[in-house]
């Protein structure tokens, strides 16, 4: 099979290659899902998992990617709650090889259904960013109906999948970015956007949530933001700052096929667009993983899409 693998930590994007793999081995309670498209986190050759099994033994060359939405093709003993033929879509295991490649071997319980209404290129931009989102606002942070919730990044995958849910909770919404995403988080529901090119994070009211996706300074200035009882969540770095007299809660999202299935539902429904950038092939993997890492004002708006199978 065709996969994207990289060997080199030091060569970066440079090491992508487009290689013939073995097809992949089935172990227990896994699934091999034939993948049709693929998404990835610019960031993701820096996460030692990206290098390493799980007791941190070398398993180069390995293969980068994420999220995947595909077709089941074959079952690992023991392996139920799924069929061969059935319309899939998830994460891959972070310490396995990844969705960039024609097959791979997932844990069964990292997937859902895919609805066959819902094509593969918008399921595969959902995973990462519809279950982070969620898990941020209701699983860390218990956002309820009437309260506000700053979300950083709000034009962003993941800030806009955050937008969406909280305005449908019930909750008003603070959104931030820079000056051009103005547009994008208005259109998206945000009450009040806040340039933090142009404006002072320090002026926005007290909020009950914080949610960023930035991390550094804007992290740290963030705290003094929520008010007493509130929670600060963060999926950028630990949190070295607290609110006074709240929650501080750094998190990596984790896999839940019952979210997936409802944030399918939502997509379906209508009520939850996922931001979907630019779709390209197998063999541009490299030049895509490349252009998303580098600068903010280069890149299209929307997750960039790896299109595995054609048609």
């Amino acid at each position: 099979m065709r996969a994207i693998t990289v060997q080199d930590r030091d060569a970066g994007v440079g090491g992508f290659t487009l290689t013939d793999l073995p097809y992949p081995h089935a172990a227990e309670n896994d699934v091999i899902v034939r993948v049709h498209a693929a998404g990835f986190t610019p960031g993701e050759l820096a996460w030692p998992a990206s290098w390493t099994d799980r007791a941190g033994r070398d398993r180069t060359p390995s293969v980068p990617g994420h999220e995947l939405s595909g077709v089941v093709a074959e079952l690992g003993y023991g392996t139920t709650g799924l069929t061969v033929g059935q319309r899939v879509f998830g994460l891959a295991d972070w310490t396995r090889d990844g969705s960039l490649a024609e097959y791979t071997a997932v844990e069964a319980r990292n997937l859902a259904p895919l609805p066959a209404d819902l094509d593969h290129t918008t399921a595969a931009a959902l995973p990462i960013s519809g279950l982070t989102a969620w898990q941020a606002l209701f699983d860390h942070a218990r956002l309820a109906p009437g309260q506000t919730v700053l979300v950083h990044g709000a034009a962003g995958s993941v800030g806009s999948v955050a937008v969406q849910l909280a305005r449908e909770v019930g909750a008003r919404v603070i959104g931030t970015g820079r000056t051009d995403a103005r547009d994008m988080a208005v259109g998206l529901g945000v009450d009040t956007f806040v340039d933090l090119q142009n404006e002072r994070l320090e002026d926005v009211e007290e909020v009950d949530v914080v949610f960023d996706v930035i991390g550094g300074d804007i992290l740290d200035r963030s705290a003094a933001l929520v008010r007493a009882g509130g929670t600060l969540v963060t999926i950028a770095r630990p949190v070295t700052v607290r609110p006074r007299d709240g929650r501080a809660v750094f998190f990596v999202v984790e896999p839940d096929r019952r979210v997936l299935t409802d944030l399918a539902r939502r997509v379906r429904d209508g009520r939850l667009k996922p931001l979907v950038g630019a779709v390209r092939p197998l063999a541009e993997a490299a030049a895509a993983f490349g252009q998303d890492s580098g600068s903010r004002d280069k890149r299209a708006p929307g997750r960039t899409i790896i299109r595995v199978t054609e048609g």
